[in-house]
C-alpha cells in the first residue's frame, strides 16, 4: 500500500536503474520517510541497519535509499506486531538482516 516495492527500468538487454514503484499512498510514503529520519537518529538498532546499508561491501546504498529501505523494514515490523501480536525485539530485527561474515 505504501508503494515501496522495487521495480527495474529495463527493456531487452538493457538493465536500467532500480527504483521504488510509487504505486500506493504518497502521503503514507512521505510520513514514513519523515518518521524514519528521527528513528535512525535516536534508535540504536535502526541506526546500525542504516549504517550497514550505506557501508556494506557489495552494492552499498545511498543515504536516501537507505532511509527508504529502513522505512520498508519499519512497515514489516509494524505488520508483524499487529498480525502476530508479538512484542518488538530489536535483537531479532538485527538478526533478520543477512550480513556477510566478518573476515578477520
Amino acid at each position: 500500500m505504501a508503494g515501496l516495492a522495487l521495480k527495474e527500468n529495463s527493456s531487452g538487454k538493457h538493465k536500467g536503474q532500480t527504483t521504488i514503484n510509487k504505486r500506493g499512498r504518497a502521503r503514507l510514503r512521505s510520513i514514513l520517510f519523515k518518521a524514519v529520519i528521527p528513528l535512525i537518529a535516536t534508535n540504536e538498532e535502526f541506526r546500525s541497519i542504516h549504517e550497514y546499508y550505506i557501508s556494506r561491501p557489495e552494492h552499498p546504498l545511498k543515504k536516501k535509499q537507505s532511509v527508504v529501505a529502513v522505512g520498508c523494514k519499519l512497515i514489516r515490523i509494524f505488520y508483524a506486531i499487529l498480525t502476530k501480536e508479538i512484542v518488538y525485539d530489536g535483537q531479532k530485527m538485527l538478526e533478520d538482516i543477512h550480513r556477510a561474515p566478518l573476515v578477520a
